[in-house]
Parts: C-alpha cells; structure tokens; sequence
C-alpha cells in the first residue's frame, strides 16, 4: 500500500466503522471471514469481520466463569470482541484467568455477586458510562440439592432461586440500561431454559418434576425480559431469550452428562452466538432455542 485509503465497513451488528489506511497498516483474508490489524505508532487495533463488514464489540458475560459462560467468553474473545467477564469470585476462576492472560487484553474479569444489589451498583460504578454492545444474563443456579419437588419446597431455597435467575438479571440489566444504549449492537440476552415453559408438560423420565423452584425462576425470567423487550424497543434494544440446549454441565446435571443427545458447552456457546447475532426487531421478545425453534411460553 503506497498511499493512504479510505476504507469503511458496516458488521452484521449494525457497527460502522472507517478509517484511513497508511503503508503501515496490513490486511488479511481467509474465507468469509477476515482480520485487519491497524498498526501505527502508538497502538495496535484489532477488528474483525464475519460476513458483512467490521466490527469490534464489547459483550459483558455473567457467570462466566465455568461451563456456558466460559464457553461464551472464549468463542467472542477468540473472535476478536472484547469481553467483560464476571464471576462472583474471580481469584478462584482458574480456568477463566488462564485464559484471560492469554487473550491479548480482549477479556477482562470483574468481580459480580447476580444476586446482591451493592455488588450490581459496584459494577457500574467499575463500568461508569462504558458503552456495552451485548449482555448476556447466564449466571443461574438450578436449586439442588435442596428439595423442590412436587411433594416438598424449600422455601427459603425457592426464594433464592427466584432471585438469582429472575431478579438479579433485570436488576443487572437496569443497572447497564445507560451502557447499553451507548452501544451499537444493543443486544440484551437471557439465557433461559425450556423448564421455564408453563405451556409444556414433562413426563416423569426427566428432572423437571425436581425442579419447581428452577422452573418458576426461568419462567419470571422469561416474563421480565419480554416486557424489556416491548417496552425498550424505543430505544432501539433488541431482546434475546435463548434457550441453550441440553448441555453438558454442572447445570445440566448427571443426566446431561450421561446422554448421547446432549451438547458441549462450547457447541451451545457458537450456537447462541449465532443466534445473538441475528437477533431483529422483529425477533426482539421470542422465545426460543438457540437454533430458531420457537418455544411455547
């Protein structure tokens, strides 16, 4: 390259993004996918591309740090986004600090109790005004061992439940609303479950029958990011409520693991963000597996 060249791009997201090009810069291409790197004196740029053009986002991840969430925080950083990755104690996330030191500074791990609301308002306080293209509320429990059966609930554990799977990620949410809305994307995520359907019955082969407070979690979860979506919409945030499949992790259970049918987490990871990724308007609210397939609520 001899001389300097305007060159701009819009992403699948929506980002736009121009520059102009000096003899220093470099482009590669691979594929329908390709990398620029911008060299100049004081800093190396990276963006990526999938598709229709560049895009570098910022995606904030909670519970990222095992199973899904991990899996998450790797497919978008290895792709080039930069990642905020919350976990309620990072300095025993040895998995996710592995991998954090060897990403380039693409991931950044923040401390996040879902469930406390000073731990919330101390994350923003961390973020201030940081724009945020995409959340995705994955941090969950699935309230065993304590019962919640058909014959017998602990109480206190439904209320727990409740609040971590229901409360904490519409609370998180309006805390980041302002960060949000600073992004280009504007994708707001839940990852949710198919046991938070009260339309569909389950027979005694699997575990929903055990999981009461599980399911009524996902359930008001479910209702609380559908009324976001409606009434967000204005603003131009577009609500994603994704079911991520059976898959093989702690959440999963025995039974996931010991099934021919279940998924990898890092299969639901590139699923869903597949999935994020054609997010619409239109999409905005609905139900469904990573894969499209609507749910009934």
């Amino acid at each position: 390259m001899n001389r300097s060249t305007s060159v701009s791009a819009e992403s699948s997201l929506g980002r736009k993004t121009a520059w102009t090009a000096s003899p220093l810069q470099k482009l590669s291409a691979k594929g329908d996918s390709f990398a620029v790197t911008v060299q100049c004196a004081s800093s190396t740029i990276y963006a990526n591309s999938l598709g229709k053009g560049l895009f570098m986002t910022t995606v904030l991840i909670t519970g990222a740090n095992r199973g899904v969430g991990l899996a998450l925080v790797k497919e978008y950083a290895t792709g080039g986004d930069q990642v905020i990755a919350t976990c309620r104690e990072p300095a025993k996330a040895d998995a996710l600090n592995s991998f954090a030191m060897a990403s380039n500074g693409r991931v950044r791990i923040l401390p996040l109790e879902i469930a406390d609301e000073v731990s919330i308002a101390s994350l923003k306080r961390v973020l201030a005004d940081e724009p945020i293209d995409i959340i995705i509320n994955n941090a969950a429990i699935n309230g065993t061992p304590k019962e919640q059966t058909y014959l017998r609930i602990d109480g206190e554990n439904y209320i727990h439940a409740v609040r971590v799977n229901a409360l904490g990620p519409m609370l998180l949410s309006q805390a980041l609303f302002a960060n949000l809305r600073r992004g280009t994307a504007k994708r707001l995520v839940a990852i949710t479950s198919s046991y938070g359907s009260i339309g569909r019955d389950w027979d005694r082969t699997v575990t929903a029958h055990e999981r009461y407070a599980y399911r009524a979690s996902k359930a008001a979860l479910n209702m609380g990011m559908r009324s976001l979506s409606r009434d967000w919409a204005e603003f131009g945030v577009i609500v994603g409520i994704i079911e991520p499949g059976w898959v093989r992790t702690d959440m999963g259970g025995k039974s996931a693991l010991e099934t021919a049918t279940s998924i990898s987490a890092e299969e639901s990871a590139r699923g869903m963000k597949d999935c994020i990724s054609k997010l619409t308007p239109e999409t905005s609210g609905i139900f469904q597996r990573f894969w499209g397939e609507v749910l009934p609520w």
